[in-house]
């Protein structure tokens, strides 16, 4: 796999590489091997009518089957390569755009649907490296065989050359038609298909509330309307089709006339002029295929655009360690599962006078000043919207001070790596992700190298170990798509284990307990904070009898926004 650093940017439509250009070489053979064996054959047939010698048919004989064999040979070898090529380009390309996700999560990503990302990520993305290989092979055999058949016609007659470079001119202008009608009706067409991504996700992830409060039929009736005004933007697409693909048939149709008329059978001869009247004929069938070519550069274009929008957004967080821009790099995650980090000393980490937004328009964080040291607990309290999900992106540092100042050992965090940063946090949000393997897989991503005991004690922690001697086949069932379903409650108590097995200096906990009953919360929270008692805890709750365990409140719903500790 290349080098991902110096790679132009992952939204680049057309990058010709050596692959695609030998591609498109091979394919110039293969359509060029296509039009001379219809002109050998059309030869073959009319000198073999004349009933000569069958010694001087040898030759035409020969170069039928030569043509006949070369063509799907050539194919096959283009097909092989530019498709190896563009599978090599499509791998590289995805672990560039996901690398440069990483830096805008959750930040700049928050005001997007799951749908817009996943639809840039996949279809836009799949849009724009195929335009490598429908675009430059094509547009390479397509030159090389169009400029081979009109100097071979206009070897033998310059004025049937002359009809055939006129053809090819006619093919160039259907691609700029069907370029240009593509283009105008893409942006509608690609607003359509992120319309029903968006709509198809919004309904699938709520299909349970939906059903519960009777409003399947409604939601439903909107995914009908996104999928018709889909429609109709294709159907309006199609209308433009069906006009560049009638002119193409139109044009070839003319310049076989022209050339029938052109041509001379006195002068040349019956068999060459038979040649002569079916180049255009092929060399037609041959090039139609650009007019594909060049509506597939018009859809990637407006994906590219898409994609681009999407990754070259400013990071909410600056890494000193790399470029400001987003840069492909290995990512690190917060939920326990970026790389293990050994347990060590517990930094001191403060906040003076802090606030912070997601966006321009207004500070999601009011002034707030809070101290973390070892063995520290916090709750975090307020009403909604009051900032406690932006304090922990702050601490998390998914999300930069805005003013104030951020220290860590009496260091600027904008001036630490931010790698070094995030292994000493963990974070526990309101959706922790459950991925298709098995349950120790989905632990482990926290510390890869922890044995069954450790997954087990930390199960326990997290109140889950109930649940798994429940579980057909314990550490080793599946779970998520294609395994077994796992509740809201059970999935926050996984990324509680998850957490607690990273054994990160800092632990943020964005209400753990919510989707658990009142005894459950308490006896998990008591677990929890037993475990990392000699470990800084931050945790967001609405539940007021879960306070009393901790050493500070910060109520960000009043002013100033701590309140004296409860030692």
């Amino acid at each position: 796999m290349s080098t991902l650093a110096p790679a132009p940017h992952p939204a680049t439509v057309v990058r010709p590489t050596r692959a695609t250009v030998l591609g498109g070489l091979l394919g110039g053979a293969a359509t060029t091997s296509g039009i001379a064996l219809t002109a050998t054959s059309g030869w073959l047939v009319v000198r073999a009518s004349e009933r000569p010698v069958i010694l001087t048919l040898l030759a035409a004989i020969v170069a039928v089957r030569a043509f006949g064999m070369a063509r799907p040979y050539f194919r096959y070898l283009e097909r092989l390569i530019s498709h190896d090529a563009a599978l090599a380009e499509l791998a590289d390309r995805r672990v560039a755009v996901f690398a440069a996700l990483v830096p805008l999560t959750p930040a700049r990503l928050g005001r997007r649907s799951r749908s817009a990302v996943l639809n840039g990520v996949v279809d836009d993305l799949t849009d724009v490296v195929e335009a490598q290989v429908r675009v430059t092979v094509p547009l390479v055999s397509g030159a090389l065989a169009g400029l081979a058949a009109a100097a071979l016609t206009a070897w033998f007659a310059p004025a049937v050359g002359m009809v055939v470079a006129a053809l090819l001119v006619v093919v160039a202008l259907g691609c700029a038609v069907a370029w240009r009608a593509e283009s105008g009706s893409r942006d509608e067409l690609l607003a359509a298909r992120a319309e029903v991504a968006r709509v198809g996700d919004l309904v699938a992830r709520q299909a349970g509330e939906l059903r519960a409060i009777g409003a399947e039929r409604d939601a439903l009736r909107s995914l009908d309307a996104a999928h018709a005004t889909w429609r109709a933007a294709v159907a309006r697409q199609s209308r433009g089709r069906a006009l560049v693909a009638a002119l193409l048939p139109l044009g070839t149709a003319a310049a076989t006339v022209a050339a029938a008329q052109l041509v001379d059978p006195a002068a040349v001869g019956a068999p060459v002029a038979a040649l002569l009247v079916l180049v255009p004929v092929a060399v037609g069938e041959a090039l139609a295929p650009l007019v594909d070519t060049m509506r597939a550069l018009a859809r990637a274009q407006g994906s590219s655009a898409r994609l681009t929008a999407l990754l070259d957004q400013q990071p909410a967080v600056r890494d000193p360690a790399t470029p400001a821009t987003t840069s492909a790099r290995r990512p690190e995650h917060l939920d326990g599962c970026a790389e293990p980090r050994a347990a060590g000393r517990v930094p001191v980490v403060r906040l003076e006078a802090a606030t912070a937004s997601w966006t321009r328009e207004r500070p999601a964080l009011s002034p707030t000043d809070l101290e973390l040291r070892p063995g520290r607990h916090v709750a975090v309290v307020g009403p909604n919207g009051s900032g406690k999900s932006t304090l922990l992106a702050v601490l998390a540092r998914s999300l930069d001070v805005t003013a104030g100042r951020h220290t860590r050992d009496g260091v600027d965090v904008r001036g630490l790596p931010l790698a070094s940063v995030r292994a000493d946090v963990a974070v526990v949000d309101d959706e922790p992700h459950v991925f298709a393997g098995s349950l120790a897989a989905n632990l482990r991503l926290a510390r890869p190298d922890a044995d069954d005991g450790a997954l087990r004690h930390a199960l326990a922690l997290a109140g889950l170990a109930p649940w798994l001697t429940e579980l057909p086949d314990g550490l080793d069932t599946r779970l998520g798509t294609g395994g077994r379903g796992v509740s809201g409650g059970e999935r926050t108590r996984l990324g509680i284990a998850r957490a607690v097995l990273a054994e990160r200096a800092v632990v943020l906990l964005d209400e753990p307990t919510a989707h658990l009953d009142d005894a459950t919360a308490t006896a998990v929270l008591d677990d929890v904070l037993d475990a990392t008692r000699d470990r800084a805890v931050v945790l967001v709750s609405h539940r007021p009898e879960a306070l009393g365990r901790f050493d500070h409140v910060l109520d960000l719903g009043s002013h100033p926004s701590s309140r004296p500790d409860q030692e």
